[in-house]
């Protein structure tokens, strides 16, 4: 029987490990609350999650009456205080994640968070959700510094380089998680239940899966000889 063909497999936080939806969505309709905006509908709030919350909390203000420096300046520390302190009210792992994690460590695989989220808050949601245990690292959109979140390769080569080395997949939900991958060289792999901010075919991972279930075998086959 051959070996799994990968040491290491990265994910994504939002919409990718974990629903945050409702969470991040009361944190923006807070902050919009304090400019005097209209709250946003939780199904719209999905479409604005990726690349960071205080990219989340732009779009927001644009979305409902335009945004201005200043203003998004003023009104991102307290969207981030808010969220601090319910990080976890709403907040639950995506159906069989837990299951594919334990086929993971089974398999000897090492996994890691590579997040464009605060590492901060990163670390508190998976303390508060229970889940400290289960990941080798969490390398935050803040942890290697300005310029090194997502889509540069930078957190994916440190997530690497923190578990050890050897070969690697990446899993996302977003283009910044693939081509994060793409450009650190190493697969990567969209889940079609996470905050897609463009058609998901489009993105050009190199595999789509649709649950969970699906995460091992389709490793398997990207690691495949020739692939």
């Amino acid at each position: 029987m051959n070996a799994f063909p990968f040491a290491i497999v990265g994910f994504d936080l939002d919409g990718t490990l974990f629903d945050t939806s409702a969470d991040l969505g009361a944190a923006v309709n807070h902050a919009l609350a304090l400019a005097g905006r209209p709250a946003i509908a939780l199904d719209a709030v999905k479409g604005l999650i990726g690349g960071g919350p205080r990219r989340m909390l732009e779009r927001g203000l644009e979305e409902s009456g335009g945004c201005d420096p200043d203003q998004l300046d003023r009104l991102y520390p307290p969207l981030l205080d808010h969220y601090s302190a319910n990080i976890a009210v709403g907040t639950v792992p995506y159906p069989g994640l837990l299951a594919a994690l334990d086929r993971l460590d089974g398999l000897g695989v090492a996994v890691g968070i590579v997040t464009n989220k605060q590492e901060a808050l990163a670390v508190r949601l998976v303390d508060a959700l229970g889940l400290s245990a289960r990941f080798a690292t969490i390398i935050g959109g803040d942890t290697l510094g300005a310029g090194n979140a997502k889509p540069s390769a930078a957190p994916i080569h440190e997530l690497v380089r923190r578990l050890g080395g050897g070969r690697a997949a990446f899993v996302g939900d977003s283009i910044y998680d693939v081509m994060a991958a793409k450009n650190a060289g190493v697969p990567s792999i969209v889940v079609r239940f996470g905050f897609p901010n463009q058609p998901i075919e489009t993105m050009g991972a190199d595999a789509i899966i649709d649950s969970y279930a699906e995460l091992v075998p389709t490793l398997e086959r990207l690691g495949q000889p020739g692939r």
